[in-house]
């Protein structure tokens, strides 16, 4: 994926979800790399919820995330991929959904959860964020956020979320806190190494635990650029 390249409106999903259009290029076969480290991750016990966040904003942990949904469900897994980005939300546009009804909804109890988990085109059961609300940071403390992520381990193999930046707002860190594992996206020769530093000095004041790291946007060749590894943030 090019860096950084501006454009405007929003990716297409066609550009965004190449684990479903082209699954045998090399950046598939990456997302499925990211996959395997997932599950080998923890080997004592199974993470059901990992969050997906980075430092700051543009580093591409949305499209990492949902791609990483993607590859789960392609392993025939019971996959929920949740946009808990509920100030910039960008995951109905991905997926082509719309955006009337979502997860602020869930956590102001006005829908249940079958009303706003919705079946993608793709394998998978997608919430998005709903109406932006006025207060994200509440509504993801909130002990109705406790008892959503519980009735969502009753129904799915894994969830997966989509948090805004760590630095901007507090969001990430709540739900860091719990979720059984976090993934920064770092993206290579934009985000700055004090930047990470500071995002995971944050998630770790917020004892997220901290699985791993996706090097977005890394130059393979003059032309192409990939998700080149996941690992431990040293």
């Amino acid at each position: 994926m090019a860096r950084k390249r501006k454009k405007k409106g929003v990716q297409t999903a066609a550009r965004k979800l190449v684990t479903s259009i082209n699954t045998r290029s090399v950046v598939s076969e990456q997302f499925r790399t990211i996959r395997t480290n997932i599950n080998f991750s923890m080997p004592d016990r199974e993470l059901k919820t990992i969050l997906f966040t980075s430092s700051d904003p543009g580093d591409g942990k949305s499209t990492v995330a949902a791609n990483v949904a993607v590859v789960f469900a392609q392993e025939g897994k019971r996959v929920l991929l949740v946009d808990a980005d509920m100030r910039k939300p960008t995951v109905h546009y991905t997926f082509q959904l719309t955006n009337t009804l979502g997860l602020s909804n869930l956590l102001t109890r006005q829908a249940e959860l079958s009303d706003v988990a919705r079946r993608s085109d793709v394998g998978l059961d997608v919430i998005t964020c709903g109406p932006v609300p006025p207060n994200p940071a509440e509504l993801l403390a909130s002990q109705t956020m406790n008892k959503v992520m519980e009735d969502m381990k009753n129904k799915y193999d894994i969830i997966i979320f989509d948090a805004p930046p760590v630095l901007s707002v507090t969001d990430a860190q709540i739900l860091s806190n719990k979720c059984e594992g976090t993934v920064l996206v770092i993206s290579s020769g934009d985000t700055e190494k004090a930047g990470v530093v500071k995002a995971k000095e944050a998630l770790v004041s917020s004892q997220a635990n901290i699985i791993g790291a996706v090097l977005n946007n890394f130059e393979m060749d003059k032309d192409h650029y990939y998700y080149q590894y996941y690992g431990n943030i040293e």
